[in-house]
């Protein structure tokens, strides 16, 4: 790599996974939209066929209208090839493949039990972590070996435990988890200011302090120019108590990843906070009689539950997609709203940046406990990144947090030690679980059985 007049050229980026392409695609438009980086890709997916298709198509980024840098793409067979030094490790990886997805989110259906996402938490992010973790512990290994220096950044759910067990692995390790749900909640926060003070606001002039941890993540402050947006929330939340009116780009009735709001205003008019995620995610977090105790409820709160036989049908519509772009299809720049490669731009100095990310607790949110991976800002300066002191979660929104907290740092132990008792009480003891605890062990017995593909260093 080579920095000199605010350019960065000759950057090494490892790009594992990937081989669905919707993840891979974003990246490449996003890398050749900025001016001050060029480079190399180096791509290792467990799919080579797919790493080679998105070199072919990577490369073809370079000439679409708009591009305005340049970056070679090589699809590679090992790790090493991929990670030998790599100044950026992007880890953007599936566990397993849509059939245990399946499992992870309709399984628990039988038992009165359902999941708007089913990735992260629940049953079924519990038993997707299963399958994630050890994988993340090879490519923890891999960085130590590879690239200790690289910096790692990781898009894959279980988002907390993900980064937790890179960290586990090689403590050394310079990691970070990168979530899009806080910028949704500030591009909310721009209509607020649209509505009351009458301008108009990017979501970038919203400045927010966020607290506790990814999908479930909380603004203990919101301003805008310096104002206080609370108050101004506050009204939004109940003349919009009963969701928001569909939007073309936010239509609830139609479209399995939108909704209309009624559960984080919900949560706002009970404690005062505004919680930072979508519907989707943020009712996974709470007890399973709130928002998820029937698809009725799911229906009456105007956010809807994803079928994993739509992600089967996206997954061939992508694949569609990539054997047209291959056969000749245009390539055209779009912009994902991702931070990825601005965080890439701050760590080599090209900017500072500050945005939310995914690291563990060294003091940030003091109640709170250490090493707990959590979600804050953070300040990105060269080959450094530090978090933001955001305070205590507050007292309002302590013993929701703090449950899925301690849950998390749980089933990271119990997993790291493959310990399928101590997995199963954290996976009994989760918000979601209302079946009854003989229930409970048919459910998780059921799920395991499964996906026992990806469990083969279990004692199962």
């Amino acid at each position: 790599m080579k920095i000199s007049n605010k350019k960065a050229e000759n950057v090494k980026i490892a790009y594992v996974g990937g081989g669905s392409r919707g993840w891979a695609w974003g990246l490449m438009s996003d890398l050749v939209a900025n001016e001050d980086m060029s480079g190399d890709v180096y791509l290792y997916d467990i799919d080579f066929e797919a790493a080679q298709a998105n070199e072919i198509i990577g490369n073809r980024y370079n000439d679409c209208e708009g591009a305005k840098s340049k970056w070679t793409y090589k699809a590679v067979k090992t790790p090493k090839e991929a990670m030998t030094g790599a100044d950026f490790v992007v880890i953007s990886i599936l566990p397993g493949t849509f059939d245990e997805m399946e499992s992870d989110v309709h399984v628990p259906e039988k038992y009165g039990i359902y999941q708007s996402v089913g990735d992260t938490t629940g049953p079924g992010g519990i038993v997707r972590a299963m399958r994630t973790i050890p994988m993340f512990e090879v490519i923890a290994n891999y960085v130590k070996e590879y690239c200790p220096n690289a910096w790692v950044i990781n898009y894959t759910n279980p988002m907390t435990l993900c980064v937790k067990t890179l960290y586990r692995v090689f403590p050394e390790i310079k990691a970070f988890g990168c979530c899009h749900e806080v910028f949704g909640t500030q591009k909310l926060l721009t209509w607020v200011v649209e509505e009351y003070l009458g301008e108009k606001a990017t979501r970038e002039d919203i400045n927010v302090n966020p607290v506790a941890v990814n999908h479930f993540t909380w603004l203990t402050s919101a301003k805008y120019k310096g104002i206080d947006l609370f108050p101004y929330y506050a009204q939004y939340c109940k003349k919009y108590e009963d969701g928001l009116p569909a939007k073309p780009d936010n239509n609830w009735m139609n479209n399995y990843f939108a909704c209309a709001g009624k559960v984080t205003f919900d949560l706002f008019n009970r404690f005062g906070y505004i919680s930072a995620a979508g519907d989707r995610h943020l009712a996974e977090f709470c007890p399973g009689k709130w928002y998820l105790e029937s698809p009725e409820r799911v229906k009456e709160m105007k956010f809807g539950l994803t079928p994993v036989s739509w992600r089967k049908q996206d997954l061939k519509n992508r694949l569609e997609k990539s054997r047209k772009l291959l056969d000749g299809d245009e390539i055209k720049l779009c912009k994902t709203g991702e931070e990825g490669v601005n965080q890439m731009r701050a760590l080599l100095g090209l900017a500072d940046l500050i945005t939310n990310v995914n690291i563990p607790n060294r003091g940030q949110i003091p109640n709170l406990p250490l090493g707990a991976v959590v979600e804050t800002n953070a300040i990105f300066r060269s080959d450094e990144l530090t978090p933001v002191l955001a305070g205590d979660i507050p007292t309002e929104i302590y013993p929701l947090v703090s449950k899925i907290c301690s849950e998390q740092e749980a089933v990271s132990d119990a997993i790291a030690k493959r310990d399928i008792e101590a997995i199963f009480n954290a996976f009994a003891s989760d918000p979601l679980v209302t079946c009854g605890l003989d229930n409970a062990r048919k459910m998780f017995d059921e799920m395991v059985e499964n996906t026992k593909a990806y469990l083969t260093d279990y004692d199962i």
